[in-house]
């Protein structure tokens, strides 16, 4: 085996694998299907297309996003000072020219010495070679069949449909309560002061928030009429086939989401001592216990709608929505299952992926991926130390993240969340982002 490198995609993740592979000094040869083959979202022979907004999120460390794109300027990124280089006026934000921002991509990549692009559909994934898997989230239908024999058949999603995930500290405790369903009111049977204790010390699978008559009817009235996203004609066959936005759901009937997803049963309200008349559920989504996401709030609500209906829920009202809800087509593998923090797989150490088929959400967050799996890829074949990225930092809390175990695995963007905690617990949520973007500099 020879020590040069296919990647398979020119998305923003190739080639920023592909840049970083070439300046020290590997051989890649970079495959993109386009202009032979178009996916449906996909209309320039370009590289690093960008197909939605043109907008690569705020420009602030005080915003996480912000705060990737300044780790991956200091790591050497050569994607992001391109986008600086394109950039339009969009106040605090970084936004970009979109056709200029592709078209120097495209013409780095043509001038590089070390990288071969070659205009060819891959279908099959090359043997006896370095591999990067870079082809986003619109996959094509034969690659993705090989992806699965690759990885498992059970290990590839083909649309996205997660609920909204939230950061604990924003959540009002003096609402929400935590516990398991039935749990409660086997503690309630035994010793009412040895379960409010066990409330306060004891964090469980779940925390509840429970709703009252009225609560429940305005915010279900809220919800059928909110505004949904318009979704692409090639997304709107296969988007609901595995599970049902909430708001379809509700529309059913008033009590559809209370016999549902907001079921009461087995709970016991800590301030009425009663059965709430419906009850939402947040389910852990990482090991630090610092987000969670709303249990069966599939949604395709406009991320504003979601906001401003879902913070009507009890315990919600002032709720910092790490991640909103989505329904859309997304090509996703089951990270957890078959990739390291590296981004590579871990029964075949040849063979890495990067961008949002690894399950990181949006253009920033691809480029990181496509750093550090073509700087792993290039420390391999160069036999020199691998980096570590601390999870203080947003690159390595996202490799962290899609490489760590989870009950049921969907895409993340860049939050705060994500990383571990402060030492000391600061409320004011805009020092505390300050504190922990020092932090990730510091250690970047």
């Amino acid at each position: 085996m020879n020590n040069e490198v296919i990647i398979i995609g020119g998305g923003l993740a190739g080639c920023e694998a592909a840049f970083q592979l070439s300046k020290r000094g590997i051989k890649v040869k970079l495959y993109d299907m386009k202009p032979v083959k178009f996916s449906p979202a996909h209309k320039s022979e370009d590289l690093a297309e960008i197909v939605c907004s043109n907008s690569f999120k705020s420009n602030l460390l005080t915003n996480a996003c912000g705060l990737l794109k300044e780790e991956l300027r200091r790591l050497g990124s050569e994607l992001i000072p391109i986008a600086d280089q394109t950039a339009v006026p969009a106040g605090q934000a970084l936004a970009v020219d979109r056709d200029e921002f592709s078209k120097i991509v495209t013409n780095k990549i043509n001038s590089d010495p070390n990288i071969e692009l070659i205009r060819e559909e891959i279908t099959k994934i090359p043997k006896d070679s370095y591999v990067i898997i870079a082809t986003g989230p619109l996959t094509s239908e034969e690659l993705s069949n090989s992806i699965q024999e690759l990885i498992g058949s059970n290990s590839l999603a083909f649309y996205d449909a997660a609920a909204p995930i939230i950061d604990k500290d924003s959540i009002n405790f003096d609402i929400a309560f935590y516990g398991n369903r039935y749990e409660q009111e086997r503690d309630l049977e035994e010793d009412i002061k040895i379960w409010k204790t066990k409330l306060k010390s004891q964090e469980k699978s779940y925390i509840n928030l429970p709703m009252n008559k009225e609560e429940y009817e305005n915010f279900v009235n809220e919800l059928i009429n909110a505004e949904n996203v318009v979704l692409h004609d090639f997304e709107k066959r296969e988007i609901f086939e595995g599970c049902m936005p909430v708001e379809i759901m509700a529309k059913r009937g008033l009590d559809t989401l209370r016999f549902g997803p907001l079921k009461p049963v087995g709970f016991t309200d800590p301030r009425t001592g009663f059965r709430p008349y419906a009850v939402v559920q947040l389910r852990q989504d990482n090991k630090e216990a610092t987000l969670y996401n709303m249990v069966g709030f599939q949604t395709n609500l406009k991320f504003g709608e979601q906001k401003r209906v879902f913070s009507m829920i009890p315990g919600l009202e002032n709720a910092t929505f790490e991640k909103y809800g989505v329904m859309h087509r997304n090509t996703f593998i089951n990270s957890p299952k078959v990739l390291n923090n590296f981004y590579q797989m871990k029964n075949n150490p040849n063979i890495y992926f990067a961008g949002q088929i690894t399950g990181v959400e949006g253009y920033v967050e691809s480029i990181s991926s496509g750093l550090v799996a073509g700087i792993d890829l290039a420390k391999k074949l160069l036999n020199e130390e691998r980096i570590i990225y601390s999870e203080d930092t947003i690159i390595g809390s996202l490799a962290n993240y899609i490489s760590s175990e989870h009950d049921d695995f969907q895409p993340m963007n860049a939050n705060f969340g994500l990383l571990r905690p402060l030492p000391t617990k600061i409320r004011d949520k805009k020092l505390r982002y300050q504190k922990l973007a020092e932090r990730a500099l510091e250690s970047i």
